[in-house]
Order: C-alpha cells, then sequence, then structure tokens
C-alpha cells in the first residue's frame, strides 16, 4: 500500500472547494489548490494554495504539476489549456470534450439536440431583427461565462436587446435566445459519475430562484411525480454518459406546465441546489464529486430523512465581518439540529455568503426552521424575534 494518496489539484478557490476540503480530508486526500486571490474562500482551508491566474496555461501545468487528477471549483477554464494538460499526463475530469458544454451554452444546446434531449426552443442570433424573427417574449444569454443570472435579458421588445448585444460586441461571445419558457416550478437533478461508468442519482429536488440566484431547495420536490422524477433522472444519467462526464453533473430543468420537463442549464461540478445533500443524504455531493474524480466507488445518494431544505444566506446592507458569526448564538440555540455552512467571504448585498440545511419529518418545520436561520443570519429579522 502507497504511503500517500494521489494529489487531487482543484482550480477555483470559491465556496465549492472549501467544501470539497472537508471530504477530502476524510478520505486522506491531499489537495492542491489554484487560488485567483489571497484569502479567497476555499484558500482560507486549503495550505497548499497558490495564488494565480486560471487563463495563464504555465500557471495550471505549475499547480498540477505532481498531481493524478485536476477538478474544478467552476467551469471558466479555457479549453485549449485543458486539452494541454491532458495531452500532459494530467487526469482532467470532467474532461475538455464534457466540460466544454458546460462552458458553452450555445453548443449545449447543439449537443443535446443532436442526443434529442428535450430543450426549450432555442437559436443562435445576431442582431434584433433575429430576435424578433425568433420571437417575443424571449431570452437571451451569452454563450459564455454567465452565472447567477448575470449574462441572462428577459427581452420583450427589440429595443431590450441592445444590452446584450453590446455585451456581445465588447466581448467577443455570441448571444443565445431561447423560448420564454411556462414553467410550473424549477428541478434541478443532480448525478455522479466515475471514469468507470459508475453512477449514482440523487432525488430530483425543487428550486426558487430569486434575482437570478437559487435561493431555496427542497428535497425531493414536493408533488413530482415518480413518473416524472425518473424521467428526469434518466435525463441527467443520459447526459452524463454521452457527454463522458466524470464528477458531479446538475441539471438544471423547467416542470412545463402540460407535465414535461425541459433542460434549462448544465453544471459539471458541485452545484448549489446540491448544498443539502451534505447534511440531508448519506453521501454528500461534495464527497462523491471527489470519489468520482478519483475512481473511488462512489457513495449511497439515498436521503437521511423524508425532507431536506437548503436556504442560501445573502450578504445584506451591512458589511461588519463578524456580523455572521454573530448569528450563531441565536440560531443554534433555538435549533439544536440546524446546520449551518458559512464560506468565509466578504459581505455585499445580494452575494452568497453560506446556507443553512433542515432535514427531518415534516416539510412545513423544515422550511420554517431554514427559513428563520436564513433571514437572522443576514440580518433581515431583529432581536425581538423568536
Amino acid at each position: 500500500m502507497s504511503a500517500q494518496a494521489p494529489t487531487l489539484a482543484i482550480i477555483g478557490g470559491g465556496q465549492l472547494a472549501r467544501m470539497m476540503a472537508q471530504p477530502a480530508i476524510a478520505l486522506g486526500l491531499p489537495v492542491r489548490l489554484l487560488a485567483e486571490a489571497e484569502g479567497v474562500s476555499a484558500a482560507q482551508v486549503i495550505a497548499d494554495h497558490v495564488v494565480g491566474d486560471y487563463r495563464d496555461l504555465d500557471t495550471l501545468r505549475k499547480i498540477t504539476d505532481g498531481c493524478a487528477v485536476v477538478t474544478f471549483d467552476h467551469e471558466h477554464v479555457p479549453t485549449e489549456h485543458l486539452h494541454a494538460l491532458a495531452e500532459a499526463g494530467v487526469a482532467v475530469r470532467p474532461g475538455p470534450d464534457a466540460l466544454v458544454y458546460a462552458q458553452d451554452k450555445g453548443l449545449m444546446r447543439e449537443r443535446l439536440a443532436a442526443l434529442g434531449v428535450p430543450c426549450p426552443r432555442n437559436a443562435i442570433v445576431a442582431t434584433a431583427e433575429e430576435v424578433v424573427e425568433f420571437g417575443l417574449p424571449c431570452v437571451l444569454k451569452t454563450t459564455r461565462g454567465g452565472y447567477d443570472g448575470k449574462g441572462v435579458w428577459v427581452v420583450r421588445a427589440a429595443a431590450d436587446a441592445a444590452g446584450p448585444f453590446e455585451v456581445a460586441a465588447r466581448t467577443g461571445v455570441r448571444i443565445l435566445a431561447e423560448e420564454l419558457v411556462d414553467f410550473r416550478r424549477e428541478l434541478s437533478a443532480i448525478v455522479a459519475r466515475s471514469p468507470s461508468g459508475q453512477a449514482a442519482a440523487y432525488p430530483i429536488v425543487q428550486t426558487t430562484q430569486r434575482d437570478g440566484i437559487c435561493h431555496e431547495v427542497i428535497a425531493p420536490a414536493p408533488g413530482l411525480s415518480d413518473a416524472l422524477a425518473g424521467e428526469a433522472q434518466s435525463i441527467a444519467l443520459r447526459i452524463a454518459g454521452e457527454l463522458g462526464v466524470v464528477g458531479i453533473l446538475a441539471v438544471e430543468l423547467f416542470e412545463t406546465a402540460d407535465g414535461h420537463v425541459l433542460v434549462n442549464e448544465l453544471a459539471m461540478r458541485p452545484h448549489n441546489t446540491g448544498h443539502w445533500t451534505q447534511d440531508g443524504a448519506e453521501t454528500s455531493q461534495f464527497e462523491n464529486h471527489l470519489r468520482a474524480v478519483m475512481d473511488l466507488p462512489l457513495g449511497a445518494p439515498t436521503p437521511r430523512a423524508p425532507w431536506a431544505v437548503m436556504v442560501n444566506i445573502l450578504g445584506g446592507d451591512t458589511p461588519e465581518p463578524g456580523r455572521l458569526y454573530d448569528g450563531f448564538p441565536h440560531a443554534l440555540a433555538r435549533d439544536p439540529h440546524l446546520r449551518v455552512h458559512l464560506y468565509g467571504k466578504e459581505l455585499r448585498p445580494g452575494r452568497k455568503v453560506g446556507h443553512v440545511n433542515t432535514y427531518g419529518e415534516d416539510l412545513d418545520d423544515c422550511l420554517a426552521r431554514a427559513r428563520h436561520a436564513a433571514a437572522w443570519f443576514a440580518g433581515e429579522l431583529g432581536d425581538e424575534s423568536e
């Protein structure tokens, strides 16, 4: 038996990398981090880290030197750099031929259409006239670089398209038009897949967005039929297999008013809609991501209780560094079963700085506990709140 496990490199120092660190410790897995700045979320907890630019190939070569595998906190590493690392013998997981479909929404739509995966009607557009021809109202998206509502516009008139095309002219990205789907709610399917082809599927969850940011997740999605849940899981597993995804794949879905599902977005990394698994599932998405990229047997995605709820904590107007920590006495005394995860981030209005998880037998109770705690940490409740 070797004295030390192989080293894993993680590119990106956000909260997803931070939350990979905990299962890495339990697995005895050495981790090396490329952080975008000193003191970012993951750099606070991963001692072996280097500050550098993920867009620089030499930096990527240095951080992955001696590492068996490289994985990612985000999808923004240039595709050509990932090919260069793979050609140098680094196991890039997910690989560039898969990750490109999470990096480029236009390529994603083309590939999913070829696979016959149900998606909203879409087209690449280059002018406001083409947007009108596509049909209004619609949604315009930058094909690369958008996240958490950035790079997404709802367009109801031709004049509304000016902003997206200004961005396109400045950055060189293409613009994707999609139909404005009449959906009942948003769902998410999260699966893990290893290089050997083993896969595990978590329950389909209901997600609620606020200002383009995931606000709340309920696992499993209330009232979702077994047939539609199975269809959503099958779509996610098929995409993971056909694209050769290694690690976690999150498939964001629309449940339409007529009882179908359409694929909205893909992410090939741990995802906000899977944070409930840290406390509500037998194996968290973060541990299963590590197991998958290291080609270890996957853990059970089975829920620990009938219901789990995740609510994000967003930064408010009060930027005091210690304010979040000051929320613990009330929140933990009020609810000893509450699970709180803070990201070590500076507070800014609307910024995700943590989340809370609850789980149990009663959904209304789980929702009330999680919503109260998140609001308390965000400073939305006064001291008189119970």
